[in-house]
Order: structure tokens, then C-alpha cells, then sequence
């Protein structure tokens, strides 16, 4: 019935005449997906809970991304059966509004991390970075052993703070110019650590590779690992959509 509307044989037949109209057809699609995100203030609904990095757990997650772990891990879990049964609640866009790279993708030779927050302890952690078949043994990740020989060097943690505030991710003056002193205050249990608190909630304070006389590469990662997947509570958020 089509064709004997519309003949496009002629089209189909000029390679000219068939680019221009599918740059046409492409240029209509692409303004009416992307012009309405000019008209509304976010494209991502926050979410109580969810803030920054600390100044530790950014420092952590410099080392993550320079080792590549990204490469093995995701981290997002998506919204199928098999997926929340094993990993937890799917992944919101609200947990990633501050990464910059984000660490999404589907690609997974370990596990996703999105919720590995306080599934494990710190020395678990510990150990399956130094020896990885010592508690996983069909485990083919490398060794990270070295994260704990490695004082860690982040003599000004400001510097990524501002440049992370710059792109967007809300770090006051005030938490800039303390980066240094609260990197070093999340890592030591003895430390004063209510402006911490305050600047971000529910960080977790204590040594975390074992050794509290010193800071070190484990230290920062431990922490990133710890914290994922802990801001939003979607047990008390799920309590609330119950009806009464």
C-alpha cells in the first residue's frame, strides 16, 4: 500500500538523495531527545544520603582507577531478578552524580562493587588484595600486595577537591583548604573528626589496612571499598512506600 503513495525505489537508488533525508530523519531524532534537557534543572533526581567523597575515600578511588580495576569490576547493578538477588538494589543515578569518570558498564571477570560497602571486613579486604586465592581460591585477580607497602601521597588532596568542584561536585572552601587534614583524620580512630562528620556523613573513621602508624595506599582503597553502596538507606526508603 505504501508504494503506491510513495515510491522509494528512487530514493533507495540515489545514494545522495538517501544520506541528506537520513540526515534529516537522524537531526529530527536527535532534538527531540536531547532539546527538553534545556528546559528542566537536572537530569538526575538527588537523593538523601548520597555526597561527595571524603578526601581518604577520593584518594582511594584515584588508586582504583590507576590500577584499572574497572576493567574487571562494574558498578551497576541493573534492575533484573538475577542482578538485585545477588548484588542488592539497582544502581540510581543519583549514587554516581559525583563520579567523574562514572564506573558503570556490564563487563564483569570479578564481581560488581556497587554495593560492597561493609559486605566484608576490613582485613578480608586486606588480605584478598595481598593474596586474592587466600580467601576467593578460583580467584584470577592479580595481587595488590604492594597498596600496603606504598605510604600513601596525597600532600594536597585540595587540588582534586577544587577540580572536582569546578565540574560540578559540591566541595565548600571550607572542605578544600581541611582536604589534608581530614584525609588523615578518617584513617586515625584517635583523631577529632567532628568537623569530618559533618562535612560528610556517615564516613567510616578507623585504621583500615591494620597498621595505624602508618597511611597508606591500602588504607585509601579499603576505605572507596567500604563506602560503596552505604550513603542511601533503601531499607528505610522502602519502609516509607509501604502503605499505612
Amino acid at each position: 500500500m505504501a508504494s503506491k503513495f510513495f515510491d522509494h525505489t528512487k530514493i533507495e537508488r540515489n545514494v545522495t538523495l538517501l544520506a541528506v533525508l537520513s540526515l534529516v530523519v537522524v537531526t529530527i531524532g536527535g532534538i527531540v531527545e536531547i532539546a527538553p534537557l534545556f528546559w528542566i534543572d537536572s537530569t538526575v533526581e538527588k537523593v538523601e544520603g548520597v555526597r561527595p567523597y571524603t578526601p581518604l575515600e577520593l584518594a582511594g578511588r584515584n588508586i582504583y582507577m590507576r590500577e584499572g580495576c574497572y576493567n574487571c569490576h562494574s558498578q551497576m547493578i541493573r534492575p533484573f531478578r538475577d542482578e538485585v538477588e545477588r548484588y542488592g538494589h539497582f544502581s540510581l543515578a543519583a549514587e554516581s552524580m559525583y563520579d567523574h569518570p562514572f564506573q558503570w558498564g556490564s563487563k564483569r571477570t570479578g564481581p560488581d562493587l556497587a554495593r560492597v560497602g561493609n559486605r566484608y571486613s576490613d582485613e578480608w579486604h586486606v588480605q584478598h588484595l595481598t593474596d586474592p586465592r587466600a580467601v576467593v581460591p578460583e580467584s584470577i585477580m592479580p595481587p595488590y600486595a604492594f597498596l600496603a607497602e606504598n605510604d600513601l601521597k596525597a600532600h594536597d588532596m585540595g587540588r582534586d577537591l577544587r577540580a572536582l568542584s569546578r565540574v560540578g561536585v559540591p566541595y565548600s572552601e571550607e572542605a578544600i583548604a581541611a582536604a589534608d587534614a581530614d584525609l588523615k583524620a578518617q584513617a586515625d580512630p584517635d583523631a577529632d573528626t567532628a568537623a569530618l562528620l559533618k562535612r560528610y556523613p556517615k564516613a567510616q573513621v578507623r585504621d583500615f589496612d591494620g597498621d595505624p602508624k602508618r597511611l597508606t595506599e591500602m588504607d585509601a582503597l579499603v576505605a572507596y571499598l567500604q563506602m560503596l553502596g552505604t550513603l542511601v538507606d533503601f531499607d528505610a526508603a522502602a519502609a516509607q512506600e509501604k502503605p499505612r
